[in-house]
């Protein structure tokens, strides 16, 4: 399983899921740019992947606007050639009741998540033509009975997942192939709250099969980085759990 000398841009890059993901695809072979807000933050990303011996750069963006992920292709562009792999991790939260938040709230979660995944699919589809692969990253927030409290981020994340159905069905003649993950990760969010409520950790990893949440690297980076090889080649439009078996789709 391999990505040797292909160029892959991942947002959302500056830690957690985001991260692990940058640093499987880096040990696999692949050039990285990482893409996040906080320029400190995907440089020390960037920074440990060069450590390693791989090559990544670090670019700041935010994926809201329109201009700035112009901006973004151009500068990969012209870095590192074409890319081959696009990764869409970035999201804005905003959990609460619904009657708690605002259309302002939902506009925020929408367009960082959906709208700049759609934006960036449509910028990247020239240079994936050919044989490119994009990942999109859900959610089980969008696919569990129950989502009260983050409605807004399970709606963001249930239409990255229509979005990712659609891309792969209508650029298959381009030779793109378009999955989704739906991850459980140990991502610094979720590690504090490990760590501040046990109890209520130990409740929620009951209902995981295989007892633990997924390391960002080992588990959730590497499915991602089969899914963007050639191993992968006949998988597209597809949904894949990544999350110890807590998920079940349907």
């Amino acid at each position: 399983m391999t990505v040797e000398n292909k160029v892959a841009l991942v947002t959302g890059a500056g830690q957690g899921v985001g991260q692990g993901i940058a640093c499987a695809l880096a040990e696999r072979g692949a050039r990285l740019i990482l893409v996040g807000r906080s320029h400190e933050k995907v440089a020390r990303t960037a920074e440990q992947i060069r450590e390693r011996g791989h090559e990544a750069i670090a670019l700041a963006c935010d994926v809201t606007d329109p201009h700035a992920l112009d901006a973004l292709v151009a500068d990969a562009v012209a870095a590192f050639g074409s890319p081959s792999i696009l990764v869409n991790n970035a999201q804005t939260v905003i959990d609460g009741p619904l009657l708690s938040t605002t259309d302002d709230d939902y506009g925020q979660v929408m367009d960082s998540g959906p709208l700049a995944a759609l934006r960036l699919m449509r910028l990247c589809h020239p240079y994936l033509s050919g044989g490119g692969a994009i990942v999109n990253i859900g959610s089980a927030a969008g696919v569990r009975w129950d989502s009260s409290g983050y409605g807004l981020y399970a709606a963001a994340k249930e239409a990255i997942r229509a979005l990712t159905r659609a891309a792969a069905c209508e650029w298959a003649g381009d030779e793109i192939r378009v999955n989704a993950i739906i991850p459980l990760s140990l991502s610094p969010s979720m590690a504090d709250w490990v760590e501040d409520r046990p109890d209520e950790a130990e409740a929620f990893l009951s209902t995981v099969p295989l007892r633990r949440l997924g390391d960002p690297e080992k588990d959730i980076g590497a499915a991602v980085a089969f899914l963007c090889s050639d191993d992968a080649r006949y998988i597209t439009g597809h949904s894949m759990p990544v999350d110890g078996g807590q998920v079940l789709l349907q």
